[in-house]
């Protein structure tokens, strides 16, 4: 493991010095880099391919159609199936808590199959890459916020430290909103039970940031996002509904809660960071949702360097609305063959909790995709130092935006018990995500995302 890591290193110090946002730089994007800054050609030993460009569907595709039905490469077979009998052999190009799940895992298997470098954005996107890269984004002094950049579009594609790279993150491009007709929040059961969590409702997520254009953050309040979820069953969860607004400048999350038992809407303010998820045994720290959710104020970022990894990649079994819940949710993982892996450049990233305070995963490690920025892997460590949970994403094309990337579903996997959080997903609905480029639904402006509102569309 040391040697890894130090390999890892050198690459981080000659990324760094070599990729500054000179004029020359900024001239390359388009060019040897694609405008997430990676370098478009293949590895040296051409298992990473080069660049390839924009996604796009078969012909026949429509929004709400099954999607993987109508991907190029939908008739791909495995190159190889990583498994316990055979994972130290490619613990190289894993994180050590995927290893770890791998060998204490039984039936658990990662299919890895060719890899596709396709991600892209549209072309006016590009245009505002340009701008950021020429110097048009800035954090604000001190960490923790962003001071201003031109959106949507990558932030930083010359990255220079890992704060940069959480905020291409944070700022990743999804339209104006997202809407799930329902999605399910699941919780597989406690050891030795069958008995699952796993609420569902509809769900929206709004970025007033998204729609066609250049803007930058002072001009839509600094909202970073804006979510709208809520359960209509089991009993138990059903009409308890919540707003969650974040923001890209110091203001702390608002956050208000509807309980339908007092008919009342109460004000969480410390609704972020690792507290636990209401309803879930409190195995879902809020800021692991999508592998991290939030400012990211409480950490030092650290890039550690790039390095080549089975990551999960064009997965779009995981978005299959057509199955039921547990055809893919099974008892102790997700099923093998709804999951893809391809070998793919990734930017490590560490996070440590800032001295004076206080998290329950005071280190965590992220590897963001190069051609996306997406969090594929996230490694979260106890306060003994020990690995406590290993996390996935599964991003695929979304076509309708122009080729780019999301990264809705994703899974958390628990080292220590066993169990695992599956959630924004699409599984078992009937109905896949909705992806909006632009919007009049007044579900995607900000006034709905107030405490009156919410008491308004949650009262019965």
């Amino acid at each position: 493991m040391k040697r890894v890591l130090v390999a890892i290193t050198i690459i981080a110090v000659a990324a760094v010095t070599a990729w500054g946002a000179s004029p020359q730089d900024v001239a390359r994007l388009g060019k040897d880099l694609n405008y997430a800054g990676a370098e478009k050609a293949a590895s040296k030993d051409g298992l990473i391919p080069a660049w390839e460009g924009k996604d796009v569907p078969l012909p026949g595709w429509t929004v709400g159609k099954y999607r993987g039905d109508y991907w190029k490469y939908k008739n791909e077979k495995p190159l190889f199936t990583i498994d316990a009998s055979n994972v130290d052999k490619y613990k190289d190009k894993l994180s050590p808590g995927q290893v770890q799940w791998v060998k204490q895992t039984k039936g658990y298997k990662m299919n890895v199959y060719p890899t596709h470098r396709n991600a892209g954005f549209p072309d006016w996107i590009e245009a505002n890459i340009r701008k950021n890269a020429a110097g048009a984004a800035k954090l604000a002094k001190g960490g923790g916020a962003l001071a201003d950049g031109v959106l949507p579009g990558i932030l930083f594609p010359f990255p220079k430290d890992g704060e940069e790279i959480l905020w291409n993150f944070l700022e990743r491009y999804k339209g104006v909103g997202v809407l799930f007709p329902r999605t399910t929040t699941a919780v597989s059961p406690r050891p030795g039970s069958t008995e699952w969590l796993d609420p569902s409702g509809p769900q929206h997520t709004f970025y007033p940031w998204g729609k066609k254009g250049s803007m930058h953050p002072s001009q839509v309040n600094n909202v970073l996002y804006c979510i709208d979820f809520g359960y209509d069953t089991p009993p138990a969860l059903a009409g308890q509904r919540i707003f969650i607004c974040d923001y890209t400048n110091p203001r702390d999350r608002e956050s208000f809660f509807y309980f339908p038992g007092q008919r009342r809407v109460r004000r969480l303010p410390a609704y972020a960071n690792d507290a636990p998820q209401i309803g879930f045994e409190n195995q879902y720290p809020i800021d692991t949702a999508w592998i991290y959710m939030g400012k990211g104020d409480r950490y030092n970022w650290k890039i550690v360097g790039k390095k080549e990894m089975y990551v999960p990649y064009n997965s779009f079994g995981m978005y299959d609305f057509r199955k039921k819940l547990h055809d893919v949710l099974e008892l102790k993982h997700l099923a093998n063959e709804s999951r893809r892996y391809e070998l793919h450049r990734v930017w490590v990233v560490e996070a440590t909790v800032k001295k004076g305070v206080r998290h329950t995963m005071p280190k965590r490690v992220f590897f963001f995709d190069e051609d996306t920025y997406l969090a594929l892997v996230g490694d979260q460590y106890d306060a003994r130092g020990g690995l406590w949970k290993v996390e996935e994403n599964f991003p695929i094309p979304v076509w309708e935006l122009g080729g780019t990337f999301a990264d809705f579903p994703f899974v958390m996997y628990d080292l220590t018990t066993g169990r695992y959080v599956c959630d924004q997903s699409s599984i078992g609905t009937g109905k896949d995500v909705h992806y909006y480029a632009e919007s009049n639904d007044p579900r995607f402006k900000a006034d709905w995302f107030t405490a009156e509102n919410l008491r308004s569309v949650s009262e019965r």
